[in-house]
């Protein structure tokens, strides 16, 4: 059994870790289930791998003295070793420290230098050729994405073949929770192998670009590249917000969100009938999806139907001009004329043109294997979650568990003294839940170098307090996507509740994983208090064809719900111009 609250020990050797771009995707805080049998138990390992196949360094680097180098959890939030990180960008040709720092820092105050903790062994000439061989290889040098490809085919027909949960017996649900380490390792290999190749490609877009005097095209060339899994989604709500103008669909959704879902199916009106089935399609191909999807305990929409029926309410009453195709469309034509400038720049020199043509190709092939990762292995994760409700539902009708979701309070080395009397555990989970419900309120350092502070010693956010912007300030950020835009501010700590979006408004959030994507087709546009332009809503932004504005510290803070701003994409700045 780990401590808990789960406190990782922090490696000497290694010693900056921050939470950049962690809140995208990983469980904020973990839970204990999910931490010893699903997303953190098998990203480190995985992650550990992916460096190794990247030949930047092999195993023998890693600190023995501690369990977790890459993704420990201090107060049960995790961290990003931004140590390894930096060295990777040391040994990768091309890639520096700084460019790593600003790809997953993105504009952050308070970053210890990489010189503070530059140690005697970061460059190695040996890893250092044998990453330049991976580069051209591997990175630009690939011309398709068939492991990816192969792991999508194989996780569907395991999700295909999926038992009914009810029909197991209680041994049986507890060895399917334990069963996918092997699989989810060699995925989140292939997702941190396929994000460290987009980083890189993304570095090397950027310098072509400033190297031909158009450094503004870095991002109009990563933008619209198209067969993004993350905005597939979005479009399928799209098609169904569509549907759901007609007028006897209409009217259930009048009626409100809760309870859709079964007025839908207890529906007998054919054109309902056959939105309820086109429904139903979507969420069996999404059930995984929704809000901290990675976390195990966390309702996805295949668990709770109205968080997906949520968003695409909010999409029905958007303009048939705003449809995700059709700005995608947008962003593509001015990735081709921006290319189109380059290539006639280049025209003279062969050697540069094929390096750009190579480079331009990788950087769109790269973030769609990123996000193509990231969704396979969510699919898996999900196949983790649904036997452990199974076992929490029947814990629930046994009396020794108050909710389902206490399940997940306990750690996996647990489960067989749970099975053999799970009353024994009850005071120990309503504790740990309480405990854990609470850490929410903690705000977890951005960086933590050497030591972790105290849990006890962080700031609550309950307690936060940051003046608001008065009409005609600024927040300066990075640019995640161009443009400009202007519309009220909706300031959204979660995407649980769709409905306070309306549409044309511009969504300002802390951070955004993939269930949030849907909602950029309703906004106009998108600020986050955290994140780079290597981040998930900077890649959705520039497919769905909205400004963006990243690394905004303390956006949701400083700027009042309602607020009229302008946010300008090409600047980096958000302006208040309404109060």
């Amino acid at each position: 059994m780990a401590e808990w609250p789960i406190n990782d020990t922090a490696s000497k050797v290694f010693p900056l870790y921050s939470r950049a771009n962690v809140g995208e995707i990983f469980p904020d805080p973990i839970s204990p289930l999910n931490a010893s049998a699903g997303f953190q138990h098998n990203l480190e390992p995985g992650w550990r791998d992916a460096f190794v196949a990247c030949r930047v360094w092999d195993h023998e680097l890693y600190d023995a003295t501690v369990d977790k180098n890459i993704l420990p959890a201090f107060g049960s939030y995790l961290y990003i070793n931004m140590s390894l990180m930096r060295l990777f960008g040391v040994r990768v040709p091309g890639m520096s420290p700084e460019a790593v720092d600003l790809q997953y820092f993105g504009d952050m105050p308070g970053i210890p230098s990489y010189d503070s903790e530059k140690r005697d062994f970061d460059e190695n000439p040996e890893f250092e050729a044998n990453a330049g061989a991976w580069l051209l290889d591997e990175v630009i040098g690939a011309t398709g994405l068939p492991a990816y490809d192969a792991d999508r085919e194989e996780v569907r027909q395991i999700r295909a073949e999926r038992p009914d949960m009810t029909n197991l017996t209680d041994q049986q649900l507890r060895e399917r929770i334990c069963s996918f380490d092997p699989l989810l390792r060699r995925l989140f290999k292939h997702h941190i192998e396929a994000s460290l190749k987009s980083g890189v490609g993304l570095g090397a877009i950027a310098q072509i670009a400033a190297q031909v005097g158009k450094p503004e095209f870095a991002l109009t060339l990563v933008s619209g590249i198209g067969d993004v899994d993350s905005t597939i989604p979005s479009k399928r709500m799209w098609t169904l917000s569509r549907a759901a103008q007609a007028p006897t669909v209409a009217a259930e959704f009048d009626h409100g969100v809760t309870g859709l879902y079964d007025r839908l199916a207890s529906s007998t009106d054919p054109v309902v009938t056959a939105f309820r089935a086109d429904l139903d399609a979507f969420l069996s191909d999404w059930d995984f999806r929704g809000p901290a999807e990675w976390e195990i305990r966390a309702q996805t929409w295949g668990v709770k139907p109205e968080l997906a029926l949520g968003t695409i309410d909010r999409m029905r009453q958007v303009d048939d001009a705003e449809a995700p195709d059709s700005k995608n469309a947008v962003r593509a034509q001015e990735r081709e004329a921006a290319a189109a400038t380059i290539r006639e720049i280049l025209a003279s020199d062969p050697d540069v043109s094929a390096q750009f043509e190579a480079t331009f190709h990788a950087a769109a092939l790269w973030q769609r294997g990123r996000e193509r990762a990231r969704t396979t292995a969510a699919m898996v994760i999900h196949e983790i979650r649904l036997p452990a409700r199974e076992l929490g539902r029947r814990g629930v009708e046994s009396g020794a568990l108050d909710s389902i979701e206490q399940i997940f309070m306990l750690f996996a080395d647990e489960l067989d003294a749970y099975l053999a009397d799970p009353t024994k555990f009850t005071a120990t989970v309503r504790e740990r839940e309480k405990s854990y419900l609470e850490l929410f309120d903690y705000k977890p350092p951005f960086v933590v170098a050497g030591e972790a502070p105290a849990l006890d010693t962080w700031d609550r956010r309950s307690a936060a307090t940051n003046s608001a912007l008065n009409v005609g300030e600024t927040i300066t950020g990075v640019s995640g996507c161009t443009g400009i835009a202007r519309g009220r501010a909706r300031v959204l700590t979660s995407a649980d509740d769709p409905s306070a979006l309306e549409p044309g408004e511009i969504l300002v959030a802390p951070i955004t994983d993939p269930s949030w994507t849907p909602l950029f087709v309703a906004a106009s546009a998108v600020v986050v208090d955290v994140g780079a332009p290597f981040s998930h809503a900077a890649i959705v932004s520039r497919e769905i064809g909205i400004p963006c504005i990243v690394s905004a510290t303390d956006a949701t803070k400083r700027i009042s719900d309602g607020a009229l701003i302008e946010v300008n994409g090409a600047t980096g700045t958000v302006t208040v111009l309404e109060a």
